[in-house]
């Protein structure tokens, strides 16, 4: 007779898709009858829903005492789980640290690129691989790196995009609506300019995101006469001084920054294009969320971004704003362009897993992977 299985996950300090993710994952499984708990740090907790949660079991790195209580807690979690399902690099190294001399196999997924290239850190990825029981990541450029490492065993886990809801009116609804938010209605008889298209980048504030090289590409378009006007959005938070950063040097560009915001869905059926400026992305859950609303994008040729954008878009160099302002001139003014490549994300995302996928194909490791205890 087979038991339900008791499957721990471990997240870090999120901010992101890792979280959405974990959330997502957490919820699924509940549902499909596992036993799941999650060990997260307070601000994760706090941020994302996780269902049940013990953020004591996560060790304080900057206070050794409180640091070593926890760590013991998580132990005493790890030894009387089937299967510890750590993601992230700092997750996988805290619970892998936690597992030493239990039974208890762990599997860590990544969802970041490697950024330790020599030193403690890198010793600590390379420790991490060969004692994990599988190491998994969201685009395959990660899984090559952990088998460049040493994983015993590396596969591509694709992350499901969750339901983020969908815009319910028309796309003239969803404009006057944003022009409201943005504070651009005009007075009676007026009106803005005509057949003017919005870029929408949804994304945290952080420097891995390159917002700088978007406000670049927005001055290179300004500069450019186009078919029709452009305007920039950004919808997120985060680093508060780059931030200021970017406001200084957005000046009196159509750029706007409008922090975080939970209707995203009524962003996207307001916006034209998705652009995506980042130094590095996984299996970034708002492109898949743009292809679920049929909006083609615009993203740098990294990571896990050409495996969903090819065929739905364009894909530019990192770091190389020139490329960007050229790949939106070349959509803003092709009208049919833009209605193919719609056409397109919306076929790709019915290409994707689901998370009720996603879950099964978790289930599935989690049997495989899982200490013989699972089968009994």
């Amino acid at each position: 007779m087979t038991r339900t299985p008791r499957i721990l996950q471990a997240a870090g300090h999120a901010a992101g898709g890792t979280g959405v993710h974990v959330a997502d994952l957490s919820t699924g499984l509940r549902a499909a009858g596992e036993q799941v708990l999650v060990v997260a740090p307070a601000d994760t907790a706090e941020r994302f829903d996780l269902g049940s949660v013990d953020s004591q079991a996560w060790p304080p790195m900057r206070h050794p005492r409180q640091a070593l209580r926890a760590l013991r807690r998580l132990r005493r979690l790890v030894r009387t789980s089937d299967v510890v399902h750590a993601h992230g690099h700092q997750a996988g190294l805290v619970s892998l640290v936690a597992a030493i001399g239990t039974r208890t196999p762990v599997i860590i997924s990544w969802h970041n690129a490697i950024l330790a290239q020599r030193g403690l850190g890198a010793l600590a990825q390379r420790w991490q691989v060969r004692s994990a029981a599988l190491v998994t990541g969201a685009s395959q450029d990660l899984v090559d790196d952990a088998r460049e490492l040493g994983a015993r065993v590396s596969e591509l886990a694709p992350v499901a995009a969750p339901a983020a809801g969908s815009w319910a009116g028309t796309r003239e609804e969803a404009r006057a609506q944003v022009e409201a938010i943005l504070g651009l209605e005009q007075p009676a008889g007026q009106s803005n300019e005509p057949g003017e298209l919005w870029m929408l980048t949804v994304s945290r504030i952080a420097p891995q995101k390159d917002l700088g090289v978007l406000v670049e590409a927005a001055r290179e378009v300004a500069a450019t006469p186009t078919e029709h006007p452009v305007r920039w959005i950004v919808v997120g938070d985060g680093d508060d001084d780059l931030r200021h950063t970017l406001i200084a040097a957005i000046g009196d560009l159509p750029v706007h920054l409008v922090g975080a915001r939970s209707d995203v869905p009524l962003w996207m059926a307001a916006c034209d294009l998705l652009v995506v400026p980042s130094r590095w992305e996984a299996r970034a859950l708002v492109v898949q969320e743009a292809l679920a609303a049929g909006l083609p994008v615009v993203a740098t040729d990294v990571g896990g971004l050409p495996e969903l954008v090819t065929g739905c878009g364009a894909l530019v160099p990192v770091g190389d704003s020139s490329a960007l302002a050229a790949a939106v001139e070349h959509l803003v003014g092709d009208d049919a362009r833009r209605a193919e490549l719609s056409d397109a994300a919306t076929r790709r995302f019915a290409e994707l897993p689901t998370s009720d996928e996603v879950v099964a194909a978790w289930q599935a490791r989690y049997q495989r992977v899982g200490r013989s205890s699972l089968v009994g």
